[in-house]
């Protein structure tokens, strides 16, 4: 997860979903409410950490920090120097995820169909949209943070990139660089607003309309493929904090019409393997389930 959401386009929440750990944190992210805080003032310690999943939550950041801290340098050279190859890899790896997805909603009815095409049409519609200017002001920086970690646990919709669409990517990267705490803090807030109210949402539709909301989930996975296919043409420019034009809108296109080298033999291997890797995650794990054990 924390190797994905490094990356502008790819989800933690993806990673999340296809290894089968979605509902668990979703129900561990729901738990920290008013019982959760009771049970720290009575002084049960114990208990509180039992009542939030504690030890996976523990695990699964450390997780995350450990391949934040170890792979950002080299996923920001690969992006740099070879985002052809890295971008094929991942969309073998979400190809084969919302393939073998497709078999874990309970049964295809009409309502569940229309939920994949939505969920496909929406994150269609957000991969392809325009950046937009967004007024940083801490009020907006409380809404940026709300909104990027609502789409971070989402999959197929990645935080990161919304905050590129919202023009705050760069802004937010500066702040974290320098150490702006006044930004970080209200950022950080609307963080952690987004992901309570959010998580309940989830968990809360997970358990009620387990099939329509995972055929969304699935269909979000299909639609965030515009995000990672490896080939794109830039149809409009904005110009950078450093003065330097930065692609504003993005199209995809076939190699051939690609305007770069396409590298595709390097790309066509790179998405085999993400689609090896999720096969040997299915074979090795069993079929990937996203209900909870």
């Amino acid at each position: 997860m924390g190797a994905a959401d490094i990356v502008p386009g790819v989800s933690g929440g993806t990673v999340a979903f296809i290894t089968g750990i979605y509902p668990r944190l979703l129900h561990s992210l729901r738990s920290f409410d008013l019982a959760a805080l009771k049970l720290l003032l009575r002084g049960n310690i114990a208990e509180a950490w039992r009542h939030v999943d504690g030890n996976f939550l523990a695990w699964l950041l450390t997780g995350i920090a450990t391949s934040i801290l170890t792979l950002a340098r080299v996923f920001g050279w690969l992006l740099e120097h070879y985002p052809e190859p890295l971008w094929a890899f991942f969309f073998g790896l979400i190809l084969a995820s919302a393939a073998m997805l497709v078999r874990q909603v309970p049964g295809w009815t009409g309502p569940r169909l229309l939920a994949l095409l939505a969920g496909t049409v929406i994150a269609l519609a957000i991969a392809l949209a325009p950046r937009a200017g967004f007024v940083p002001g801490y009020p907006g920086v409380f809404l940026a943070g709300f909104i990027a970690i609502c789409a971070m646990i989402l999959p197929g919709i990645s935080g990161s990139f919304i905050l590129l669409l919202l023009g705050m990517y760069a802004v937010t990267l500066d702040a974290i660089r320098s150490f702006d705490l006044v930004y970080i803090a209200v950022f950080g807030v609307g963080a952690a607003s987004g992901l309570m109210c959010f998580s309940r949402l989830l968990d809360w539709l997970l358990s009620h309309f387990r099939g329509a909301t995972i055929a969304t989930l699935t269909g979000f996975l299909f639609g965030s493929l515009a995000v990672v296919w490896p080939w794109k043409r830039t149809l409009s420019w904005v110009e950078g904090r450093d003065g330097e034009p930065r692609a504003a809108q993005q199209w995809p296109v076939l190699p051939g019409d690609y305007a770069g080298d396409p590298l595709l033999l390097l790309c066509v291997g790179l998405a085999l393997l993400g689609l090896a890797l999720v096969l040997m995650l299915d074979l090795r794990w069993g079929r990937l389930k996203v209900e909870a054990d």
